[in-house]
């Protein structure tokens, strides 16, 4: 159905290609997962395949992409659009109506279809995606999750013959992420609907792929079967890395398959604090600081509504110095406004946040800035300098700090940018553009980082970045408020995981606790031993 042709791409003003001689087929009916560090290609041969790359980008393009054998140079993207749905990384900014009724209609009145059969399909969507009860919301006060389910949607009402999504399940809790992979699949063996998925969080996705693309430096680096891929690239998913370390063979694809290797060995024993071997209830996560500071960060009865609707209520919750506190949840539970509760973006209706004791909501936002750092869902809207270096320069300035340039060059380095340091924020990959908007918070060096979903668009060596830094600021005494759907991430670094349900906290404690205890946020390790588990890490330990 897909055929690229020796096609090479670069961006315009870009001194490298972005694609570079890619050939390769996509049958009707495959189910294709695409991988690779952050800037590898995966965005840009997406857009390869529905026309967005040369005709919106432009650029310098060579070689030929089929689409049913007609050349894409040839097409306008608006007249693919009815063949392949699109899903962009960013679904912030792909949204074109002020109501979600409306964002699923707009498609199919652009194609000029029947209103009786708009009206089936957007019914049809709403009830798939779990978006009915926000059918009359305005667009702007869902949060990411649910903008990234209904630009799903919107795709979906179109009825395409094939699928692109970018890191779909980025702002997906995991239920939800499970939910959309499971309705892919369903379109895809049931209908014939070809997907193509770029995704890093590959213990999501890769039991559903027929096959993998692997890209590196803009090229294919390798074409395989799950498996056989897996084996040979350098990043796998919790299981199969576990299966790697242990001689599993065949490699397993899912924690189903990995039951029973795991069944057929000794069951490791139990995470120890001190050399003695503790229980879940009484050992907190990956990291070493938690609960060992004094009490940095407060909540205390704080609730907030939007519009006359109760979104928080009485939230209490206390961070020490030195600890990383994993807030997590269904889409829409209130995790992002509690962040911005926290930095003064938004105002409480009742309670308080207090720092080292004091009252701090109500102050000013420019100077609670200066000891709370916040780094929202979408970072790409707190960059607007020339270059990656001058972001963190400007961060200093506004504070009233020395621009320290081996301070800036540091900060780049231990988040794997520094080679970025002089290209133009906007032009970065998204993964990319979040560790620029996580760069410049830290490199001030506030008590409080707030980071909200900080793995978005970040493969495993940079999210391995990230947890060493996050381990470095818990040794510096600085507290850390986690927003994220990524639970082996939570595994790694957090010390104690809040639940939020309905604007409450459903459950606090440590992490070993909590997502141990927990059918919907548990890793996959996890889900495989129990006993305290979580990562492969710690049935390994275990092994020695």
């Amino acid at each position: 159905m897909i055929t690229f042709d020796d096609v090479t791409y670069t961006y315009p003003e870009s001194s490298s290609a972005a694609l570079r001689d890619v050939s390769l087929q996509i049958g009707a009916g495959e189910f294709v997962l695409l991988v690779g560090g952050s800037g590898a290609g995966k965005s840009t041969l997406l857009r390869a395949m529905n026309g967005l790359v040369p005709h919106f980008y432009g650029g310098v393009w060579r070689g030929h992409v089929l689409l049913d054998g007609v050349d894409t140079l040839t097409r306008q993207p608006h007249e693919l659009a009815g063949q392949v749905g699109f899903v962009f990384q960013d679904p912030e900014a792909q949204a074109v109506a002020e109501e979600v009724e409306n964002e699923l209609a707009f498609g199919m009145e652009n194609l000029g279809l029947d209103p009786l059969l708009m009206r089936r399909r957007v019914e049809e969507v709403l009830h798939q995606l779990d978006l009915d009860h926000l059918r009359k919301r305005r667009i702007s006060t869902l949060s990411g999750g649910e903008r990234q389910r209904l630009a799903i949607a919107a795709a979906l009402t179109m009825q395409p013959r094939a699928l692109l999504l970018d890191e779909p399940t980025s702002q997906l809790d995991p239920q939800s992420a499970e939910e959309l992979l499971t309705l892919l699949q369903k379109l895809n063996a049931d209908l014939g609907i070809t997907v193509v998925i770029s995704e890093h969080r590959l213990e999501r996705v890769v039991q559903y792929a027929d096959r993998i693309l692997y890209m590196a430096d803009g090229a294919i680096a390798a074409d395989d079967l799950p498996r056989a891929a897996l084996a040979a690239i350098p990043f796998t998913p919790p299981v199969a890395t576990l299966g790697k370390a242990l001689g599993w063979a065949p490699l397993p694809l899912s924690v189903r398959e990995a039951r029973r290797f795991a069944a057929a060995g000794p069951l490791p024993a139990s995470p120890t604090v001190g050399g003695v071997s503790a229980t879940p209830s009484l050992i907190s996560g990956g990291g070493q600081g938690g609960g060992a500071g004094d009490p940095l960060l407060e909540l205390r009865n704080l609730s907030f509504a939007y519009a006359g609707v109760e979104v928080l209520r009485n939230v209490n919750l206390v961070v020490q110095r030195g600890e990383v506190l994993a807030v997590m949840g269904r889409n829409g539970a209130g995790k992002t406004t509690l962040l911005k509760l926290i930095v003064g973006l938004l105002q409480p209706s009742g309670g308080t946040v207090r720092l080292a004791s004091e009252r701090v909501s109500g102050r000013p936002v420019s100077e609670l800035a200066r000891c709370i750092g916040y780094v929202p869902q979408n970072a790409r809207v707190t960059l607007f300098a020339d270059t990656v270096s001058d972001e963190l320069r400007f961060t200093l300035r506004g504070h009233h700090l020395p621009v320290d340039e081996q301070r800036v060059n540091d900060t780049l380095a231990a988040l794997g940018i520094a080679q970025h340091a002089a290209r133009y924020p906007r032009d970065l990959s998204i993964g990319e553009q979040q560790r620029v908007g996580i760069a410049a918070l830290l490199v001030a060096n506030p008590d409080v980082v707030l980071l909200d979903e900080p793995t978005r668009g970040l493969d495993y060596a940079n999210k391995a970045a990230l947890v060493a830094y996050l381990d470095t600021l818990k040794r510096q005494g600085r507290a850390v408020v986690l927003v994220t759907h990524d639970v082996e991430l939570v595994a790694e670094v957090a010390d104690r995981v809040a639940l939020l349900a309905n604007g409450e906290v459903a459950v606090s404690g440590p992490t070993r606790t909590v997502l141990g205890g927990s059918l919907i946020f548990s890793t996959q390790v996890g889900k495989l031993y129990g006993n305290g588990m979580l990562t492969a890490k710690d049935v390994m330990r275990s092994e020695e």
